[in-house]
């Protein structure tokens, strides 16, 4: 993405609370920047590490948890159960990468799975501390802020600070040997690179951004259930990053932007907007399989070099008048 697109973004992003017409927006568009955090979270370990997950949403959900039943139960303040509730995070990021990270390829799609199937049934059972499918309501004294305009600002700041931190990951060396790991894995290996240690560190700075997001979910909806564990939040999360672009830093801002907008506004019009999400997903990767943004990418470059062409070529109706 050019320089200009992403100043034009960023702008437009600081003005949304001015911008938008009501509360009711500046809620979708704070969902996105959550939903763009969440992904990029999938992203990290399944764009630059090579590891696709169906368990993600096992690791906001345990965060959320933490942070909600911390301030519900136990009277902590929201800013020492939210970082409680992301080193809690970390905790399960190791457990479950440990175990997770013993196998490749589609069998660590499915062990993730499981292992997002557990902590979804530990949280829907396990009544005394969860509340089973009823949830635990957060009040509004147990949020960083009441007000939809701070929330946002501060979905937004943390969003750009993780994308910030992520694309100076990505050019270091580190962000370099977790590449070559997802692209060559038998050849790092035999250059003397500690394969396992770079997936785990893959696994744990993706869990760290799925914790924030955890925290971030409840003071968005102020409710967490079983729900926010389940198998399809992991799927959209994935459907994110594959359509709006795996492996890039504006992708899963795109893909949560596209998945948010059409949630809000096809379930307004129809009962089955499922089926039309599931089709309109279907067209982005059939016309832009490699995602909207390399897509668009790709199709400026196209434009670009058709108008340098054009610029460069003489006019031939003209030379021949000369000529004449």
């Amino acid at each position: 993405m050019s320089k200009l697109g992403i100043a034009l973004i960023t702008l437009a992003s600081i003005a949304a609370p001015v911008i938008l017409p009501s509360d009711f927006y500046l809620g979708i568009a704070t969902q996105v920047t959550l939903y763009a955090l969440f992904a990029t979270s999938v992203n990290v370990l399944a764009g630059y590490g090579g590891m696709v997950s169906l368990g993600h949403a096992g690791l906001l959900g345990i965060s959320a948890y933490t942070y909600a039943v911390l301030v519900t139960t136990y009277g902590f303040g929201p800013y020492v159960a939210a970082a409680a509730a992301i080193c809690v995070g970390l905790i399960f990021s190791a457990l479950l990468g440990v175990i997770a990270l013993r196998t490749a390829g589609i069998s660590f799609l499915m062990i993730t799975l499981a292992l997002g199937q557990i902590v979804w049934g530990v949280a829907f059972r396990y009544t005394d501390l969860t509340n089973g499918d009823n949830g635990i309501n957060i009040p509004r004294e147990a949020m960083f802020s009441s007000s939809p305009t701070v929330v946002y600002y501060v979905c937004l700041a943390t969003l750009a600070v993780c994308l910030s931190m992520l694309a100076l990951l990505m050019t270091s060396p580190l962000g370099a040997s977790i590449k070559g790991v997802r692209d060559q894995s038998r050849r790092m290996s035999t250059l003397g690179y500690n394969t396992r240690t770079i997936r785990f560190i893959t696994f744990m700075i993706s869990g760290a951004i799925a914790a924030i997001s955890g925290v971030l979910y409840l003071q968005i909806f102020q409710f967490i259930s079983p729900h926010a564990l389940s198998l399809t939040v992991s799927s959209e999360a994935v459907l994110m990053v594959i359509s709006g672009g795996i492996g890039t830093l504006a992708g899963p801002v795109v893909g949560a932007g596209v998945v948010v907008l059409l949630k809000n506004i096809a379930s307004a019009y129809t009962d089955r907007w499922v089926t039309l999400l599931g089709l309109i997903f279907i067209i982005i990767v059939m016309a832009l399989p490699d995602g909207i943004v390399p897509g668009i990418a790709r199709a400026i470059r196209a434009l670009r070099s058709k108008f340098s062409a054009s610029m460069l070529e003489p006019d031939t109706s003209e030379l021949g008048k000369a000529r004449s």
